[in-house]
């Protein structure tokens, strides 16, 4: 929570401008006057400004991806909750994220914009990118049906944020079979579209595709990258999910 509180108390020795500065401001206003200065310079080494890009573009963004059917459904919303829970954030933060995913809902939200700018923050880390662009997937699956519109949407954060069509679709069969699991027991069709493998590849394979997926959500890596510490309990989470479906796939190989 380190980067939260140099944020809010306006000791943050970065500067904020572009549209990610805007919906900070237009969500915050004057809480945070002393701590955002309208700029566009950055070291490349602050590891605060990154968490606070990520933040703040994460629920900004689920508004919109929620929104992007037209309507924002109660287990969407119970989605930026949960999300919420699990990252055990304090009152003032909680009122911060849900004020970002209003801004996120609005018809002028500036997405194109707000994703430039958030890679560039990232610097284009891509397991941070990623880990970001899972948590979008998950809100979009949140009422167990996926809108066209919704589609389109994180087709659109995939391109700008640099995934293709196809690699999407693949997030989107690993979220699929994650959340499928979580309600029932985790069936081995469901562990190798979470390993992102075929039925028939063999364990040198298997054990490739574990491996490359604990390095890509391996908490204390995507920490070092700039996820903010509250959100530990997410990547911890996947990482469990990804052990589970590598062990009974293992014991049936």
């Amino acid at each position: 929570m380190a980067w939260w509180g140099t944020f809010i108390g306006g000791t943050l020795g970065f500067v904020f401008g572009g549209p990610i500065g805007a919906i900070i401001g237009a969500a915050l206003g004057g809480n945070l006057d002393r701590g955002i200065k309208m700029g566009d310079q950055f070291g490349a080494g602050d590891q605060e400004r990154v968490q606070a890009a990520f933040f703040t573009t994460t629920f900004s963004v689920m508004g919109h991806v929620a929104k992007a059917d037209g309507h924002v459904s109660p287990q969407e919303i119970a989605a930026a909750k949960n999300i919420m829970a699990q990252m055990q954030l304090s009152a003032q933060q909680s009122k911060a994220a849900i004020k970002f995913f209003e801004q996120g809902k609005t018809d002028d939200f500036p997405l194109e914009e707000i994703l430039h700018q958030f890679k560039k923050e990232c610097h284009g880390r891509r397991n941070l990118i990623q880990m970001f662009v899972e948590i979008q997937i998950a809100t979009a699956l949140a009422d167990g049906k996926v809108d066209a519109s919704e589609k389109r949407v994180l087709y659109t954060i995939g391109e700008i944020l640099g995934f293709s069509r196809s690699q999407i679709d693949h997030l989107f069969n690993m979220q699929n079979a994650a959340e499928a699991s979580a309600s029932n027991s985790l069936t081995l069709a469901q562990a190798y579209k979470i390993l992102g493998v075929s039925k028939g590849s063999g364990e040198a394979e298997v054990k490739k595709a574990y491996r490359r997926l604990m390095s890509q959500h391996h908490p204390d890596k995507l920490v070092a990258k700039g996820l903010p510490d509250e959100m530990i309990a997410l990547a911890t989470e996947k990482t469990q999910e990804i052990r589970k479906a590598y062990d009974l796939i293992k014991k049936s190989l």
